[in-house]
């Protein structure tokens, strides 16, 4: 799409929207970031009004982005799906004796390895619960058995074995302390953390945290934290429709570009929308709108207009089009073999016609790895002894454009 046509279309939807709304817009298509306050003017904007706030987001994504999205072609790895935590949401995690839990033994992740690089596939995905080990003594006995005395142990040799078959590990393990994260990061090219919310409300009696200690967003803001002083590429994001509310997604927004602005790794962020399961303590809770989640988008874009800004495909698959005018510039991970573990029912949408729906809309879908390129020279914030690693993807990455 022609650069001038864009901001003229953008310019053309002002009158569309209230006063203090138009101001904001205003302000940043001239180039500013929004504030807190014009951030929470925007986001509550009615659906009819919601068209100017869209089309100023994308403007801005391809003034500050481009007209490419790209994606990060991988495989799920679920170590475990024991965890600390009880989440109301939450179907991943289980307890020992349920018929369905599991920890993947290192032949699994090898295999799972190994198949998926042969498919293409460049990121390992390590995903697993919070902490197993402080709740089940079965589990400690698992990981003795394995010869380790910790999840985060038992998770280092996964990557080692992930990196022996030619993939990049990511690790999204939960909370994890400044030692801990030390201990990853020659093994890994980023590590992972939802914020989610910075609301404390969602920790107390009858909120979606209730059961899950190690969702305390101090906690969770204190490890990004620890990550940023550690000079780690780190993913993380918000989810919508858990009991937040709006001014607290704008606070979230910023908790995360404030982290950013004082230590430079924030290396995307992740809007992703509440989906009700059936067993859950959640199953009756309203799933956010596709407009709702669409303004969250357009509102981080504002907010952060430099950030990569990525919504999961598998969650929205009618939306795809909508989320590309809302501002997004990635689609996060896409698996040619592993289901989303935490959403089995959400099936990763075809390359091909994703890449489709792109090309439609005027954009390239392009493949890249579980490490963004700005940090790939950045002193210090990828392990010596990975970069001959990646420069043998990097290779690959550019040849693996879709079409």
């Amino acid at each position: 799409m022609d650069g001038t046509f864009e901001t003229a279309l953008a310019e053309g939807h002002l009158g569309a929207v209230h006063a203090a709304a138009r101001a904001a817009l205003e302000r940043a298509l001239s180039g500013t970031p929004l504030a807190n306050h014009e951030a929470l003017a925007l986001i509550g904007l009615s659906d009819a009004e919601t068209p100017a706030l869209l089309a100023v987001a994308g403007h801005v994504r391809t003034r500050r982005k481009g007209r490419t999205v790209t994606y990060s072609p991988k495989v799920f790895l679920p170590v475990t799906n024991l965890c600390l935590d009880r989440c109301s949401y939450c179907t991943f995690r289980k307890d020992p004796d349920d018929a369905d839990a599991w920890t993947m033994l290192p032949e699994d992740v090898r295999s799972c390895c190994h198949r998926g690089r042969a498919l293409g596939c460049i990121e390992a995905l390590m995903c697993l619960g919070d902490k197993p080990e402080r709740a089940y003594r079965d589990y400690r006995q698992t990981l003795a058995v394995l010869g380790h005395d910790s999840t985060v142990g038992y998770v280092a040799a996964c990557c080692a074995i992930a990196l022996d078959e030619g993939m990049l590990p990511h690790t999204n393990a939960g909370l994890l302390s400044h030692d801990e994260m030390r201990r990853l990061k020659p093994l890994n090219v980023s590590l992972g953390l939802m914020l989610e919310s910075v609301s404390p409300r969602l920790r107390e009696r009858g909120g979606a945290h209730q059961q899950a200690p190690d969702k305390e967003p101090a906690l969770r803001l204190a490890m990004m934290r620890d990550a940023g002083t550690l000079e780690i590429p780190f993913t993380t994001g918000i989810l919508l429709g858990i009991g937040e509310t709006l001014a607290e997604r704008v606070e979230s927004l910023r908790a995360i570009g404030d982290l950013h602005a004082a230590y430079g790794h924030i290396q995307e962020i992740i809007v992703q929308n509440f989906r009700a399961k059936p067993t859950t303590r959640m199953a009756a809770a309203a799933e956010p709108t596709s407009l709702d989640t669409a303004r969250t988008i357009a509102v981080a874009r504002l907010m952060l207009p430099d950030m990569n800004i990525q919504a999961p495909p598998n969650l929205s698959p009618y939306d795809h089009r909508l989320f590309l005018t809302a501002g997004i510039n990635d689609w996060g991970g896409i698996s040619p073999l592993t289901l989303d573990y935490v959403n089995p029912e959400a099936p990763w949408p075809h390359i091909a016609a994703l890449a489709r729906t792109c090309a439609d809309d005027g954009f390239e879908l392009r493949a890249r790895l579980p490490v963004y390129a700005e940090y790939l020279d950045r002193p210090g914030f990828i392990d010596a002894g990975l970069r001959a690693r990646i420069a043998a993807h990097r290779v690959a990455e550019g040849a693996h454009h879709v079409g």
